[in-house]
């Protein structure tokens, strides 16, 4: 077990990656999904207060990190229209059953079920850019995944005790920060895909 105050570092890698991602989007290099960045600021911030609410400590501040950098990407891919991927249907039914969690939470007053319900809502809000990662990876930042795996990493180490509470967010961001970043880095998605060269676009701002 790390001491805790590594959460600190995790926060900074967390940080790091989320800059370096929101300067290859103002470039125009990363195509941010709105569905996904837009989804992971607003459960993160929700599972902040949740944790904050059970005195999980001062690994809340993971947590909270990871909802305000996503915020900030949001802001970023408005000021570059042209670098945004084009929002589809799957995106926004990924984002509609995400959302469900968020309203199903609503009405759940046991703090673990409610987290639960958090880390379902942010897998579905991970699909659109898992998706793209495996379409088009080149139109993502890998960097900023690998930090996501290296800051959850540190803060699962800094548990005083595995709780669904204090361990389930940070273990779902791993595990999802490890695929996108293995597909973007392996380009694995138009190496074994029939039809690499679909088509895609923007969203006009």
């Amino acid at each position: 077990m790390l001491d805790h105050r590594f959460v600190y570092l995790a926060s900074l890698i967390s940080l790091a990656g989320g800059v370096l991602y929101i300067r290859d989007t103002l470039r125009g290099l990363t195509e941010p999904n709105r569905v996904t960045w837009s989804l992971w600021g607003l459960l993160p911030l929700l599972a902040f207060a949740i944790e904050r609410q059970n005195h999980v400590g001062i690994s809340s501040l993971f947590t909270l990190m990871l909802g305000l950098v996503p915020i900030a990407i949001v802001i970023a891919s408005f000021r570059n229209p042209n670098a945004t991927w084009k929002i589809g249907r799957f995106d926004l039914a990924c984002g509609a059953i995400s959302l469900a969690g968020v309203v199903v939470w609503l009405f759940i007053d046991q703090p673990t079920l409610a987290l639960v319900t958090f880390v379902v809502a942010d897998v579905f809000a991970a699909l659109p850019t898992v998706r793209k990662s495996w379409l088009e990876p080149e139109t993502e930042s890998w960097f900023a995944f690998f930090a996501g795996v290296l800051s959850s990493g540190i803060t699962l180490m800094t548990l005083n005790e595995w709780t669904t509470i204090g361990a389930l967010f940070p273990l779902s961001i791993l595990v999802m920060d490890t695929i996108i970043c293995f597909l973007v880095i392996t380009k694995v998605g138009p190496r074994l895909s029939r039809f690499p060269n679909h088509e895609r676009g923007v969203v006009v701002s």
